[in-house]
Formats: C-alpha cells, structure tokens, sequence
C-alpha cells in the first residue's frame, strides 16, 4: 500500500486554514487522484483521522507554516466524465431490468445494482424493464403497499427512463403456472408434502424423499391438489442432483403455499413462485439481455441457468457486483429495519433520515446527480467494499457550493455582554466567496454566541466572524473587545438578533438555535450554507420556527 501521509498531511492543512476545521471526508475523495485503491480505503481512512487530529491541536500560524512546505503534494482534479466499463456481448437489441421488490423505499444501499442496470441502460441506448417483482415474500420481509409509489417516485426523480407500462409479477402468476406444469411434465419437479426436518436431514445426507419418486401422473394430480392444501403443507421442487456439491442447491423449492393477503390481488392467488422461479421465466419471456444483480443473488442465478437449459433456451448476460457498506453511517441501512421502524411510528415516515431512503436524501438536499455519480465511481465491483459516505457527500458539495449562499448559525444560543466595543449598527458581508451580492447584519446591544463555544474558548481571545475579536470571561456571561482588525485567531458564529431554527440530523435529531435575521426570505427547498456548521436544505416554516434538514458539511 502506497503511503498518503504527505498528501493526506497538505490536504489536512489547506482544508483547516480554508474552514477553521480539517474534516476528514473532505480529503479522502482527494486521494484517488493520487492512486488510491478501494481495498486500501479503511487503512487509509485511519491515517486520515490521525493526521487531521494532529492537524486541528496546531496553533493558525503553524497551519499556514506547514502548508507553505507540503503544499506541493496537493493537486487539482481534472474534472472528466465518469464512465462505466464495457459489458460483454454487445448489441443493437438490449434489454435491462429493475426488479425491485416493494418491501420499502428504495435507499442508498440497494439503489446502487438498480442504478447500474439504468446507467448501462442509457450507456447502450438499450430498453430497460421496470418490473415490481411483487410474489408474496416471506414473514420476515413481506410487501409494503406504499412501496409500490414510493419506488416509482424514486426512479422517477433520479431520471430513470423505464419502458411503459410497469410489469408486476403479482399478474403473472397464470404463466408461472403454465411452465410449473410443464417443468412437472418433462418429469423435472415434483410436489413435495415431507416436514421440514425430513428435507434438511435428506439434503446434508444426500438422499431422494420417497415424493420425488412418484410418477408424472401422481405429480400432476398434487399439484392439482396443492390450491387447496393448508399453508406449508406442500411445496412443488425443482429435481437437481441430490449429490450435488452445493447441499443449497438440491431440489429447491419453486413454489410454496402462503394465505397472506397481497396488496394488489388480495387473495386471489394462494401458491406464489420464488424468486429464480419467476425470474427464469421472466427473463426469458421478457427478453432480458442482461443482467445486473448482487453477490448475494449467485445461487439464484445458478437455478436460473438450470431452469433455461431444461427449457433449452438462451441464457443472458449475468453479471454480479459486491453489496457496499457505507463507513459513516451508525446503523447498517436495511428496508426490513425501516419498515419495522415506519410501522411502529418511531421513523416519522419512509423519508426520516435514518432511512437513507432516496426521498430522504432529496429532502436532505442530496443531488440526483450526486447520486448517480457516486454510483458511477463504484461501478461494478466484484467483491463486498466499505465506501465512505463522504464519498457521495463530496461529490455533492461540488454541485451545491457556488448556489449555496453563507448565513450564521447558532445553536443553543448564550448572550454575551461584550464591554468597550466599537459602535457598529450594522456591516456588510458577502451573502457567497463567489458572488458580488452582500447581506446587512444589524448590531445591536445583544452577542449571542453558543453553548459549545462558550465552553471552549472560556478566557480565551476569538474573533467574532465577520466582526471583531473578543476575549471572553471565565464565567461566560462577559467579554473584553480587543481587536476589530481580523488576527489569525480561531472564529465563531454569532448572531445579534436571530430568527428560530432548528435542523433536523441524519440520527434523527434536532439541533435548535437562531439563524441570523436574513434567513426570512430565503424559499422552500432552498439549500443554504451555515457557516461553520454546513449545508441545510430549508424545509418549512412552522409557526415561528424555520426548519431545515442537514444535508451534510
């Protein structure tokens, strides 16, 4: 593994003399224009939080000192167009799919395969399938019936551009039937009614329960009967080689007995087909070409195949890409958690932020751009990785920074007394580094300051952004004016008057304080910056108070 530590150690200055404070998922995405390798990203991450540790003790002049001496190793990525590898057997006719399965919002995690299959999609100019693979699912994850809106919603707005209309496999089930009978007819499934133990006992040991011995026409008749046999009374099973290497793979089963009620066919259909039963034929009905899927769908893939030869029809193009862990967020992000969570009304809804559901990083401000690039830059990786959410972070700070305008914020406010200061009424600041546009802050008696600044600086000289330098007692309560020229000293948010906000955490949480008094006339949806806290999307006015959801620094 290559050492980053000059590069991490310039990139850790700069970032600190630009904002006060080297954060760390700033400098990460920097180091892939140095050579940095996926596999190496959790060491390096470590290195990173030891350098940006060192880098945030230094006093503003020692910053300034050493980044003269390791600026060199810094460089500015060469923006280029992000691009997807080739796939194999390319041609004039190609036909992906979505197959999502309406069991929640579709979220970060799980929107990556979907997004690949789009991305190449419209990389080939080729069809792309939207198809709610709907069968019945399991206890443990059953169908959602707003899922259904909730993941077209999601396609919609990431600009996917599916064929019309939406296939639902919940209307399909007449010609799963069809080709169940037939697999039953070239004597390739039969129906099972042996107890679960029984199974699992002949699997490990290799050996045919006496159902599979009998002969078409008794098969025919159980199937038959299967309609009306009680829930997990009968199941129909594929014939694979009992002696086969993988024991997951002998006689699987191809359709089970279930009375839940479906939320679009009520109780219309009582035996539900699994998932590489109906994706066999799908694929092959459907015309799919090529097939983008997790690793965690291989055995999957491997009774597909099994299915398409006993039909002796052509197999597409499948290809299986890693699952990916996001380092930075504190829960494993799962859609049976959520709906745990959605349901027992502990999330506020599919879009909470503790989703990571493609609504709630809308709300939150994320890009849909954003989205599709981080999703670009992971592209089809062959193992399980850890990519840091500051990844996705990075790539939308790009895009939301030059329309961001700056505004202070402070959380849980403190006044201050500030004795000897300069008769100020009100300054102008800048309302964007970039822009000409400047902002009125009114000054009156009153510095608020927060909570959690007060503490740390307590009988120390700060500077009052944008204002002046004050060195505070050691009760809080006053302060000393020293300087109204700007020193190389650390910086704090102040408001004079302020307007009630709060901002709703990716945790969940609420950070309340005041905005300063400009923040009245920004719009719904508009993504500001609070300086030296990050950016917010405005979400809506309620009552008196402003509210926002943090997008991310």
């Amino acid at each position: 593994m290559k050492d980053f530590s000059n590069e991490i150690l310039a990139y850790a200055l700069r970032n600190s003399i630009e904002y006060g404070k080297a954060d760390s998922g700033k400098i990460l995405p920097k180091l892939f224009q140095h050579g940095l390798e996926k596999k190496d990203i959790r060491e390096t991450l470590l290195k990173i939080q030891e350098i940006v540790a060192t880098v945030n003790n230094l006093k503003p002049i020692e910053k300034v000192s050493q980044y003269e001496k390791f600026k060199h190793y810094t460089i500015e990525r060469e923006e280029k167009e992000r691009s997807l590898p080739e796939l194999p057997e390319i041609s004039n006719i190609m036909v992906f799919r979505l197959a999502p399965f309406p069991s929640g919002a579709l979220h970060i995690g799980n929107a990556k395969t979907y997004l690949l299959n789009a991305l190449y999609a419209q990389k080939y100019k080729a069809k792309i399938l939207l198809v709610m693979d709907d069968t019945i699912g399991s206890e443990k994850k059953q169908l959602v019936p707003e899922s259904y809106s909730l993941l077209q919603e999601a396609f919609n707005w990431l600009g996917i551009k599916h064929e019309k209309p939406i296939i639902y496999k919940s209307d399909r089930l007449n010609i799963y039937y069809s080709y169940a009978q037939d697999l039953i007819d070239k004597d390739k499934a039969y129906v099972c009614h042996c107890p679960q133990e029984l199974l699992r006992k002949n699997r490990e040991l290799g050996k045919e329960c006496k159902c599979r011995k009998l002969d078409i026409g008794e098969q025919e008749k159980r199937w038959k009967e299967m309609f009306g046999m009680k829930e997990g009374s009968a199941t129909l099973r594929i014939k694979t080689s009992m002696l086969d290497p993988n024991p997951a793979f002998r006689d699987r089963v191809l359709f089970k007995i279930s009375d839940r009620k479906h939320p679009r066919v009520g109780s219309k259909y009582r035996v539900w087909p699994t998932l590489e039963m109906s994706w066999a034929i799908d694929d092959h009905l459907l015309g799919i070409t090529h097939i983008i899927r997790g690793n965690d769908l291989m055995i999957e893939t491997e009774m597909e195949k099994y299915i398409w030869d006993i039909f002796r029809w052509k197999h597409p193009v499948t290809i299986h890409t890693g699952l990916i862990r996001l380092e930075g967020v504190e829960d494993k992000i799962s859609k049976s958690k959520a709906q745990k969570e959605v349901k027992s009304g502990k999330f506020s809804g599919w879009d909470d932020p503790r989703t990571w559901s493609i609504q709630s990083l809308k709300r939150r401000g994320i890009k849909k751009e954003s989205i599709l690039d981080f999703v670009k830059e992971i592209g089809l990786n062959k193992q399980d990785i850890i990519v840091p959410i500051d990844t996705l972070y990075s790539l939308n700070r790009k895009i939301i920074d030059s329309s961001s305008n700056r505004y202070s914020f402070v959380e849980n406010p403190r006044e201050i007394k500030v004795k000897n200061a300069p008769k100020i009424k009100e300054i102008e600041v800048s309302i964007h580094p970039d822009k000409k546009e400047m902002r009125k802050i009114k000054i009156n008696d009153k510095i608020l300051i927060s909570e959690k600044d007060c503490q740390k600086f307590k009988g120390k000289e700060i500077r009052l952004l944008h204002l002046y330098n004050v060195k505070l007692d050691k009760n809080n309560k006053m302060a000393d004016f020293t300087s109204i020229e700007n020193k190389d000293i650390d910086k704090i948010n102040w408001v004079s008057s302020g307007i009630k906000a709060k901002i709703l955490m990716p945790d969940g949480s609420w950070v309340e304080g005041l905005g300063e008094v400009a923040i009245k006339d920004i719009k719904v949806d508009e993504i500001i910056q609070y300086e030296r806290f990050g950016f917010c999307r405005f979400d809506k006015k309620a009552k008196k108070e402003y509210e926002f959801w943090f997008a991310h620094r």
